[in-house]
C-alpha cells in the first residue's frame, strides 16, 4: 500500500484543514498517486477526471447500495428502500423512474417565478444596508422554500427542517463517527405532513407520490407504502437543499474574488448560464462520492480488492489539467463540456435542472440589487462535513 499512499501525500475527508482548500492535495494525488490509499480510514481514492468519470459509470464495480458516504458504507447499515442515491439497479431504476415522472421539467420551469419572488422578498429589505450574508440571508433558506413549494410543506415549518438537515451533516472537529441512524433520523420529521396530505390531497409532489404506482419486476403495479413515500420526501428535501445552498455560497465567494468577471455578468445577463456551470465546475458542492467495490478492479497497475471502499473525487476531477486547460483558473467564458459536480451516469442529480435554475435566478436577483460586493473573510465560516463542501456563513460588504 505504500506505493499508492505516497511518501508526501495525505488526504483525509474528515480533516478540516485539508477541506478548507483541498486542491493542492488533490493535484499531488492526480500527479503522484492517481490511485491513493488511506491506511487510517481504510479507503482508496481516484482523483483524475478519466478515472472518476469511468467509475461513476461503472455501477457493477462501484456500488451505491451500501451508501455513498464513507462512514455509512463502513457501517454496512440497512438503508430504507427508495433512497435512490443509495441504490443500485434494478431497484434504483424502478424507484428513479417513478421520481422522474413526478419531477418533470415542466414543474421545474414553473417554479422560476416563485424563486424570483422569494429572492425579492429576501433581498429587498437588505437594500441600503452595509451588506448581507449569501448563505444565511439567501442560499440557506431559499432551496428549502422551493422544495417546500414542490412538496406542499408549510413555509412556517421549512426553516426548522433546514436546520435539522444541516445539523445531521455537520461534523465535530476531526470526527468520523457520524452514525447511519443520525443520517436517517430526520426522515421521521415528514411523517406528520404525509399523514395530513393523505387526507387533504393537493396539487403538489407529496400528493402525487401518495397516488403514484410503482411497477414491480414481474410487471405488476402497486401503490407506494407510507414508508416509501416518507423516504422519497426526505430524500428530495435533503438532496434538494444541500447542492443549491453550497452553490449560492460559492457564487458569493468566487465572484467576490473575481470582480471583473462579476461586472461582465452584470452588464450581459446572457453570461449567467455559463457562469453557473463554471461555478459548479470550479467549486463542486458535493466533491466526494463513496462507493463499495463489488469486484476486484485494477487502476494504474494496482489491484483494488473486492470489499474495499473507493472515494471518487469529482471535485478533483473538475480541476484535472488533463481535461480542462488551466483548470485552477475561474473563467465564466470557458467552454466546459461536461463537469462532474452533479454526478454522471445512473446517479446524475435528479434535481440538476432545478439547482441550475435556482443558482441562475439567485445570482440574477443579487446583481439587480448589489452589483458590487466584497467578502468579509474574517467573519465567513466554512461548514464542516465529509460529503458537501461550502459555507455555513458568507457575509459580504456592499456599502
Amino acid at each position: 500500500m505504500s506505493v499508492m499512499s505516497g511518501a508526501d501525500v495525505y488526504y483525509d475527508p474528515y480533516d478540516a484543514g485539508i477541506d478548507a482548500d483541498p486542491y493542492p492535495v488533490w493535484k499531488r494525488m492526480r500527479d503522484q498517486t492517481p490511485l491513493y490509499f488511506n491506511e487510517r480510514y481504510d479507503f482508496f481514492a481516484l482523483s483524475r477526471y478519466e478515472d472518476v468519470e469511468s467509475g461513476l459509470l461503472d455501477w457493477k464495480t462501484y456500488r451505491s447500495g451500501r451508501g455513498t458516504v464513507l462512514e455509512i458504507v463502513k457501517e454496512n447499515i440497512d438503508i430504507p428502500p427508495g433512497s435512490i442515491l443509495f441504490e443500485d439497479p434494478p431497484l434504483h431504476d424502478q424507484h428513479r423512474s417513478l421520481l422522474v415522472r413526478v419531477f418533470t421539467p415542466k414543474k421545474m420551469s414553473a417554479l422560476e417565478p416563485l424563486v424570483r419572488d422569494y429572492c425579492a422578498r429576501a433581498l429587498d429589505p437588505l437594500v441600503g444596508a452595509d451588506g448581507f450574508d449569501f448563505v444565511k440571508d439567501l442560499g440557506g433558506p431559499m432551496p428549502m422554500r422551493v422544495i417546500g413549494y414542490l412538496l406542499g410543506i408549510p413555509e412556517s415549518d421549512q426553516e426548522a427542517i433546514r436546520e435539522r438537515l444541516d445539523a445531521g451533516m455537520r461534523l465535530d472537529e476531526g470526527a468520523a463517527d457520524r452514525t447511519g441512524d443520525e443520517n436517517f433520523a430526520f426522515v421521521e420529521m415528514f411523517a406528520e405532513y404525509i399523514d395530513w396530505r393523505a387526507k387533504h390531497p393537493s396539487d403538489d409532489l407529496m400528493t402525487e407520490l401518495l397516488n403514484a404506482e410503482l411497477q414491480e419486476e414481474d410487471g405488476s403495479t402497486r401503490r407506494l407504502t407510507r414508508e416509501e413515500v416518507l423516504t422519497y420526501v426526505s430524500l428530495l428535501a435533503g438532496a434538494g437543499n444541500e447542492t443549491t445552498t453550497r452553490l449560492i455560497g460559492w457564487t458569493g465567494k468566487v465572484l467576490g474574488e473575481h470582480p471583473d468577471q462579476r461586472r461582465q455578468i452584470t452588464e450581459d445577463r446572457l453570461l449567467l448560464t455559463n457562469a453557473i456551470e463554471e461555478l459548479l465546475r470550479y467549486e463542486a458542492p458535493s466533491p466526494v462520492q463513496a462507493r463499495y467495490v463489488a469486484r476486484d478492479v485494477t487502476h494504474h497497475g494496482q489491484t483494488v480488492p473486492e470489499g474495499s471502499v473507493m472515494l471518487l473525487l469529482n471535485g478533483s476531477a473538475n480541476r484535472d489539467e488533463r481535461k480542462f486547460a488551466d483548470a485552477d483558473r475561474f473563467d465564466i467564458h470557458r467552454s466546459i463540456g461536461r463537469h462532474l459536480s452533479l454526478g454522471y451516469g445512473l446517479h446524475h442529480c435528479l434535481g440538476a435542472a432545478l439547482a441550475r435554475l435556482e443558482g441562475r435566478v439567485a445570482l440574477d436577483e443579487v446583481l439587480n440589487r448589489f452589483p458590487d460586493w466584497e467578502v468579509d473573510t474574517d467573519r465567513a465560516v466554512q461548514a464542516k462535513t465529509s460529503t458537501v463542501r461550502g459555507w455555513e456563513s458568507l457575509p459580504v460588504r456592499t456599502g
